[in-house]
């Protein structure tokens, strides 16, 4: 499962993770075991890379 850490929040509800193939972008939907709500930039995550509408993007993802 690749890494990374939270780089950016954005208040509707999504954010970027930099990871080790730069950056990802993540949905709250795809949060697992925590909310939206309780992240904040600089935590480290882990997640699987998946694709959206608009392109990759980061699914089940978690904190570490």
């Amino acid at each position: 499962m690749p890494q990374g850490t939270i780089k950016k929040l954005v208040d509707r509800g999504f954010g970027f993770i930099a990871g080790s193939k730069g950056e990802i972008f993540f949905h709250q939907s795809a949060l697992q075991g925590t909310t939206f709500d309780a992240l904040s930039e600089g935590q480290k995550v882990e997640y699987d890379e998946g694709s959206g509408p608009k392109g990759p993007c980061a699914e089940n993802v978690k904190l570490i």
